[in-house]
């Protein structure tokens, strides 16, 4: 498995915002949306705000595989649903505390029970294994 660098960690991890792009089920990319990235120790961690509706996550879930883009790195990512309460409390507060400049409705959805539900971890892949 390919671990991140503590340079990519500290970029994305820094990073304002992400482009997240999954892959469709032919292996092209689909559009990129741009959404909010925090880091979490070694791990990094998206949410969606309106949970596992929003069209970006339903789409993660063809392959669990895809594209990110933010602070200058560009990586390919495997999805990997992450569902533990103490990581997702922790990923709360992680959000809570990078965005907190942001209004409150905007950082409320994206730690609300919902969005929970849909918490992707980001796992860096080589490019050759699809």
């Amino acid at each position: 498995m390919t671990e991140w660098t503590k340079n990519e960690l500290n970029r994305v991890g820094a990073a304002e915002e992400l482009e997240i792009a999954s892959l469709r089920e032919d292996g092209t990319l689909r559009k990129s949306v741009t959404i909010w990235v925090v880091r979490l120790g070694d791990d990094l961690y998206v949410r969606p705000m309106y949970g596992r509706a929003s069209v970006w996550f339903r789409a993660t879930q063809v392959r669990h595989a895809g594209h990110i883009q933010a602070g200058g790195i560009d990586k390919d990512v495997t999805f990997v649903d992450e569902s533990d309460p103490e990581i997702n409390n922790q990923i709360d507060a992680a959000y809570r505390t990078k965005y907190r400049r942001y209004e409150a409705s905007d950082v409320g959805a994206v730690v609300s029970s919902e969005s929970k539900a849909a918490t992707l971890k980001l796992l860096p892949r080589p490019t050759a294994s699809l």
